[in-house]
């Protein structure tokens, strides 16, 4: 009863943290049109309908019919004196003919298996629950390839604006460079240097336009959808203690769910292995048309016969009981195979956790080094016009604030795929 009521209450609550998970409309769209879209998910689909199927397939206890006929040429002929007549004169009778010919229609019928029907069946389901878990698992994979190339998507672009400003940043310093080679108050080396910086940056941008057609390219094949609007890092989930998100991911992550039903399985296998040497008891009947009946053996005769049959297995060579070892063996590995599921999670947990705190920590500790440098790169820029400074500072000025700005996306953007692993192994159904 505690059990019960305490898997209610963690229920409950992991129902309150997804209502909680701020996602927003696009990335949830993106998904669900990758659940139709992907052939992958249709293939899993398949498998489910394949395993209903086989659930009907296993109740099914319908009367086996099968018709066989057979002639057979038999030599010597089966005959011997016999007295026939008042004169008690010898006549060779014929007890069975060379020609046998017979035709039948047979049927059957499982009366009875003591428990082999009820078992099967319900193996059939644990593999129908299997299959339909595994469709959620596809899914979830999928939400997560999905969100992920989302948020790259945002970040390839965020990283090319950033490319963009420090471009036009270099580009109008260049003019200056270039009024004032005219007037003599700059060297031709500094316009060199200002112009090799700008190829190098424009050559960085290239990189990240070619990453994010990459991304794009993947979203398409996720989803059959190229363009998205997203331009935040907007996924946020409540966060928790490593203990508790161990305990969320027990009760919803699909991994769990997989590898309770592994067990389930073979639990079915141990039950069937169990009752492997159960009697059976069956209806039988056949009717049709042969020869071979005394006295008129050659003459082809209307037949039928019914009955009931037992079959009761006595000895097996030990095979049952060692099969019963190897099922039971088998449910021993998968329940330690929950336990080991258990530890690595508890690893990618407290993983995850330690990336969202870290990212957090290090946007705080950007945000005054982006103020510096922007301030540097302003100072710079008004030293070399009032002929003060050099264009090495400017190029310096310019180059802190592009990494500044870099760095603080690039934690965002890590803080964001922190959160996003984070509710993927909480096992959150945020779309």
């Amino acid at each position: 009863m505690k059990k019960s009521i305490g898997s209610g209450i963690m229920f409950f609550l992991a129902l309150s943290a997804q209502a909680q998970v701020q996602v927003n409309g696009e990335l949830k769209n993106l998904i669900n049109q990758s659940f139709t879209y992907f052939p992958k998910i249709k293939e899993v689909q398949g498998a489910v309908s394949t395993a209903q199927q086989r659930v009907e397939l296993t109740k099914t206890n319908l009367p086996s019919v099968a018709a066989d006929g057979s002639y057979s040429y038999v030599r010597p002929k089966i005959e011997i004196p016999f007295p026939i007549g008042p004169g008690g004169a010898l006549e060779n009778f014929q007890f069975a003919p060379v020609n046998n010919v017979s035709a039948s229609v047979n049927a059957s019928y499982l009366l009875f298996d003591f428990g082999r029907l009820k078992a099967n069946v319900e193996k059939s389901k644990t593999e129908l629950q299997f299959a339909e878990h595994n469709v959620e698992y596809v899914q979830n994979q999928l939400a997560y390839q999905v969100a992920s190339i989302y948020y790259n998507i945002i970040y390839f672009q965020k990283a090319i604006s950033i490319q963009d400003s420090v471009i036009n940043y270099l580009e109008d310093n260049r003019r200056v460079v270039e009024s004032k080679l005219k007037n003599g108050d700059a060297l031709k080396i500094d316009l060199l240097n200002i112009n090799a910086q700008i190829d190098a940056e424009q050559n960085r941008k290239a990189d990240l336009q070619n990453s994010l057609a990459k991304q794009i390219n993947l979203m398409v094949y996720s989803t059959g959808q190229g363009q998205t609007t997203g331009s935040a890092f907007d996924f946020d989930i409540p966060l928790t203690g490593s203990g508790d998100a161990l305990a969320l991911a027990q009760a919803n992550n699909i991994d769990f769910t997989l590898a309770k039903d592994r067990i389930r399985q073979s639990q079915s296998d141990v039950v069937l292995s169990k009752i492997a040497d159960r009697p059976s008891v069956n209806l039988q009947a056949a009717t049709g048309f042969k020869n071979g009946y005394v006295p008129s053996v050659n003459d082809i005769k209307f037949n039928y016969a019914a009955g009931v049959s037992l079959v009761v297995p006595i000895y097996s060579g030990g095979k049952t009981r060692r099969q019963i070892q190897v099922a039971e063996s088998v449910v021993r590995q998968n329940e330690l195979a929950v336990a080991s599921l258990s530890s690595e999670y508890q690893k990618n947990i407290e993983q995850a956790l330690t990336d969202v705190k870290t990212n957090m920590e290090r946007i705080s500790n950007t945000e005054g080094q982006i103020e510096e440098a922007r301030a540097a790169e302003v100072l710079a820029a008004s030293r070399y016009k009032n002929g003060v400074g050099t264009n090495l500072e400017i190029t310096n000025a310019s180059t802190n604030v592009q990494r500044a700005l870099l760095t603080r996306l690039q934690y965002q953007y890590q803080l964001c795929l922190a959160k996003v692993q984070l509710a993927e192994l909480m096992g959150y159904k945020y779309w």
